[in-house]
């Protein structure tokens, strides 16, 4: 299989994204004004999707950060689960993903976050770890939790390098 070794950044939109998961945001019109038209709603932005083996769970990640360029040395999918990343920090996130070839991931992309977008990969799409650039920062994660094995990982024989656009 030949994959490029270096991921150039690419902005985060629904278009693009859409292969791989959904944004969650408050772009656009709300769905509906809410409490006494105090609150806009914006209304199920993302496509979960859980194994009746186990439930959905929210649970709460501090990720360390990390600086560009970056290595990749692997990625990773979760057959049972989708799985949403809402951050709860004012930090930027990379969010990479890759196309399915035959159970190992090729055409692998890197997106960043604007900062105020979430994300909810779905399930099988391989992807990277928890990213956040420059500073720690907080997700509220949700995902499918249970006594399954819901991890599969790839390594590259070669880390990639995801690095910005010239």
């Amino acid at each position: 299989m030949h994959m490029s070794k270096t991921i150039f950044i690419e902005p985060l939109t629904a278009e693009a994204f859409a292969p791989f998961g959904d944004i969650i945001d408050a772009a656009g019109q709300p769905t509906v004004m809410i409490n006494n038209d105090k609150c806009a709603r914006h209304t199920d932005l993302a496509q979960l999707s859980f194994d009746s083996r186990g439930k959905a769970g929210i649970s709460v990640f501090d990720g360390q950060p990390y600086a560009l360029p970056h290595s990749l040395p692997l990625v990773e999918r979760h057959p049972l689960g989708s799985q949403a990343f809402i951050p709860m920090s004012d930090a930027p996130f990379l969010v990479i993903v890759a196309q399915d070839q035959d159970g190992a991931p090729t055409t692998v992309r890197a997106f960043l976050t604007d900062r105020q977008q979430g994300i909810n990969i779905h399930r099988n799409v391989w992807h990277g770890v928890l990213t956040p650039l420059g500073s720690p920062a907080k997700f509220a994660v949700i995902d499918w939790i249970g006594s399954e094995n819901n991890l599969e990982e790839f390594v590259f024989e070669t880390a990639l390098r995801v690095e910005q656009a010239t």
